[in-house]
């Protein structure tokens, strides 16, 4: 008998400069304004006022005067006086990121949505319906301007990893293929800082060991990488090489190595009671995303920005792994009491790391706290924020902050509109 080998088709699918397209096709489309945000110098910039100002996009022309993503939008003027600055409208985007995760669902079953503006697709054995994959790339990319109003690039690969550095490649509107045989000549020749999950600190090791383009990686021993980066070390070598094997398992809800928010206050915190309820605040976010995953972390870290810019942190290991929101908290606030000496402090985190899923707590002779009260506690309390909102239940130390907004019971991270709407989305 003939044995029919189908090739794995992956897509990915990243929005060209999300944020602003998004904002410039609903100022033209439906507002019916005259000026594309796209066409000129301009940036969607966060809330000066609650020091929460840098630029979160930038337009094509805005890339020209060498304006960055997240730089200071004080910074970003300088450098071009004329700069358009518009206000992010976080539900508007949550908006258009569904209608095309909608978009993409009517050529596939399998849809990954990897982040508010990027999804993989599977095309897996669809030729003989759309054509090759390079045509339907195409029928859904002009489908997507045409239809929806902004512009996307299509990365197209066996497995993921590939199909998002093709996406990355030439922009914007643009479709691209990185298939393994293509990787010498396509990959190799990028900067190590291209290379997928491939970071400053990273790009700065690589550089004093002279390796300085993704093909270096890929012809450096394996062995020496592991040496010196560990198992980073062997993911970027595998990366290097085309090799996905452990992007290629990232599901729709993947496990997190750890689970963290921080925050920049509007106003510097000169009280260790307020700091305490701005992380309680941050980890009432932390457990309930924890939860909802179904997992237990072992490590917290508390990290804070005076208000001189100094940064200091600090963390410890639990006795137990847990996902009960007190427990966090407890260990921030020690951590807290450790760390700070006084000064106005600018910014706070709560961090946790070493995650593992669907764990047991590890009952102590010296636990303080009523687990099994708690976790009980936790889960009525998420389950009736699923159900009704966030706000149907907070505790009451927020009562008289949440209302004049300066602390409320759930932030950091992603803002509130941002939380709901992405829940919606995804």
């Amino acid at each position: 008998k003939e044995v029919i080998i189908i090739e794995t088709i992956y897509y990915h699918i990243d929005v060209n400069s999300a944020f602003l397209s998004w904002e410039a096709v609903y100022r033209t489309q439906i507002l019916g304004e005259p000026l594309d945000l796209r066409q000129i110098p301009s940036v969607i910039g966060g809330n000066e006022k609650s020091r929460h100002g840098i630029v979160l996009a930038k337009s094509v022309p805005a890339k020209k005067f060498h304006i960055q993503t997240g730089e200071p939008l004080m910074s970003a003027r300088q450098k071009c006086p004329d700069l358009v600055v518009v206000p992010p409208n976080y539900s508007m985007y949550v908006d258009a990121s569904r209608a095309l995760i909608k978009l993409l669902e009517e050529y596939s079953p399998n849809v990954q949505q990897y982040s508010i503006d990027e999804a993989f697709m599977e095309m897996t054995g669809t030729a003989q319906i759309f054509g090759s994959p390079t045509a339907a790339a195409a029928i859904i990319k002009d489908r997507i301007e045409r239809e929806l109003g902004f512009t996307v690039n299509i990365g197209i690969s066996s497995n993921k990893l590939l199909a998002k550095m093709a996406s990355d490649f030439k922009k914007p509107n643009m479709i691209h293929t990185l298939f393994p045989s293509e990787v010498p000549e396509k990959l190799w020749p990028l900067p190590v800082s291209e290379l997928f999950f491939v970071g400053r600190k990273t790009t700065a090791k690589l550089h004093n060991l002279g390796i300085n383009t993704i093909g270096d990686i890929a012809n450096t021993k394996r062995s020496l990488l592991h040496s010196i980066f560990k198992s980073h070390g062997d993911m970027i070598w595998e990366f290097a090489n085309g090799i996905a094997v452990q992007i290629d398992k990232v599901t729709l809800n993947p496990i997190n190595k750890g689970y963290g928010n921080s925050i920049t206050m509007p106003f510097d915190v000169t009280d260790a009671e307020t700091a305490k309820l701005v992380m309680l605040s941050l980890t009432e976010t932390v457990g309930t995303r924890m939860r909802a995953d179904g997992a237990f972390i072992s490590v917290v870290s508390v990290s804070l920005v005076d208000c001189d810019f100094n940064r200091a942190s600090r963390q410890m290991t639990l006795s137990s792994a847990t996902d009960i929101t007190n427990q966090i908290y407890n260990a921030a606030c020690l951590l807290f009491d450790q760390l700070w000496d006084g000064t106005p402090i600018r910014q706070l985190g709560v961090h946790t790391s070493k995650a593992i899923q669907n764990s047991m707590y590890q009952y102590s002779f010296f636990d303080s706290m009523d687990i099994d009260k708690l976790s009980k506690l936790d889960t009525a309390v998420d389950s009736i924020r699923a159900r009704y909102g966030e706000d149907a239940v907070m505790r009451a130390s927020f009562l008289k902050h949440n209302k004049s907004g300066k602390i409320t019971h759930m932030s950091g991270g992603l803002d509130k509109a941002k939380r709901s709407g992405m829940t919606k989305a995804v």
